[in-house]
């Protein structure tokens, strides 16, 4: 699977490699929410350092994430993000449903 999990204290970070797209993106999210289930975080990271490429699946692959961590009563970090994955993502408004969360630095606001 193209993604590193790193999990601390409070935090589980999901770092992302390669293209998010239709054939990769269910791997993606389970590989995630069961990183998330484990360690029962505070804070999710998503880093899209390595993302190359990424659709409608990439969207719904935050969006679920999101929906996850809303339930635990936790925060979802965008971070990292390359110029053309920010534009998909404030295209698609999740800047908006992210704002306020996000206090790391080069993270997606």
């Amino acid at each position: 699977m193209p993604v590193e999990i790193d999990i601390d204290e409070r935090n589980v970070t999901a770092y992302i490699f390669g293209e998010i797209d239709h054939h990769n993106a269910a791997g993606l999210r389970n590989e995630i929410d069961e990183a998330v289930e484990n360690a029962y975080p505070e804070i999710l990271v998503l880093d899209f350092g390595g993302v190359s490429f990424m659709d409608s699946s990439g969207i719904g692959l935050v969006m679920g994430r999101y929906k996850l961590m809303k339930s635990l009563s936790g925060k979802v970090i965008i971070q990292n993000a390359p110029k053309t994955i920010k534009k998909v993502m404030r295209m698609a408004g999740i800047e908006k449903l992210l704002s306020g969360e996000s206090k790391k630095e080069g993270a997606l606001v």
